[in-house]
């Protein structure tokens, strides 16, 4: 609901609506509206978020709970971003003034997979590493990625896996001393790692 005295926002017309690419990944979210020239803040899912800042084409679905001011999926075409300490702002075409921005409020950020940055040899995005079989030096199958923990100076794959019917976790740095390899085409990790760890 519009606060007394403003207008509620609506989509800028140059926004239209898109196909969500077969490939897309969710990789932030839209805060508010930052400043009165059409800027937003913007909140990204990941501490290091080059695929947001190097995209100019976003991909938006509205939130799952709260105002909605559009449906479906459309696409917002970007004419730069900045960091802006915990988060990024950025500015699209279209979008010309604090109404605009508002009118994007909590909408979701998707960019294709393939339009990621190359990343290098021994690096991963963690979309990447999600559901790969864990299996130690020894051949014994430790589970599944289900996620990836950022614990400041290292990040740590949740391995998911069912011991006696329940659902269990196995917690895994995902360094060097512990990770032998990925491989992305086998859809596998190799760990020096012990079940019973």
């Amino acid at each position: 609901m519009a606060a007394p005295g403003r207008p509620a926002a609506t989509l800028p017309a140059a926004i239209e609506p898109a196909d969500l690419p077969a490939d897309a990944i969710e990789v932030g979210r839209i805060a508010d509206a930052w400043g009165v020239k059409g800027w937003f803040k913007v909140l990204p899912h990941s501490a290091e978020p080059q695929a947001l800042l190097s995209s100019t084409r976003w991909y938006l679905q509205p939130s799952e709970r709260g105002a909605k001011t559009f449906s479906g999926t459309v696409l917002l075409r970007v004419r730069e971003t900045k960091d802006h300490s915990d988060s990024i702002v950025a500015r699209a075409d279209g979008v010309e003034d604090r109404n605009g921005a508002e009118a994007l409020k909590g909408a979701r950020i998707f960019i294709p997979r393939s339009s990621f940055p190359t990343a290098d040899a021994d690096e991963f995005y963690w979309v990447d590493l999600m559901g790969l079989d864990v299996v130690n030096r020894e051949g014994v199958h430790l589970g599944k990625v289900t996620d990836l923990m950022a614990t400041g100076p290292q990040t740590v794959l949740v391995v998911g896996y069912e011991e006696e019917g329940k659902a269990q976790e196995r917690m895994i740095p995902f360094v060097s001393q512990y990770v032998d390899g990925v491989d992305q085409a086998a859809k596998r990790i190799t760990v020096d790692w012990q079940p019973d760890y």
